[in-house]
């Protein structure tokens, strides 16, 4: 039964906005990437300059 609703699950399915979405879950993953690089740099610069982390320069 289970592998019926599998195959009822993929039918009705558009193979363009499948390619569609995963591009952009693509995009959003190299992204993410290169904002966590930046982050990991400016952590590390502030780290250098003794500032305080995550941002307080209270």
């Amino acid at each position: 039964m289970q592998n019926q609703a599998n195959q009822t699950d993929t039918q009705g399915r558009d193979p363009e906005m499948d390619e569609e979405l995963a591009d952009v879950l693509t995009t959003i993953s190299v992204v993410s990437k290169r904002l966590a690089k930046k982050l990991t740099t400016l952590s590390q610069q502030e780290k250098e300059k003794g500032g305080k982390p995550d941002g307080q320069n209270e």
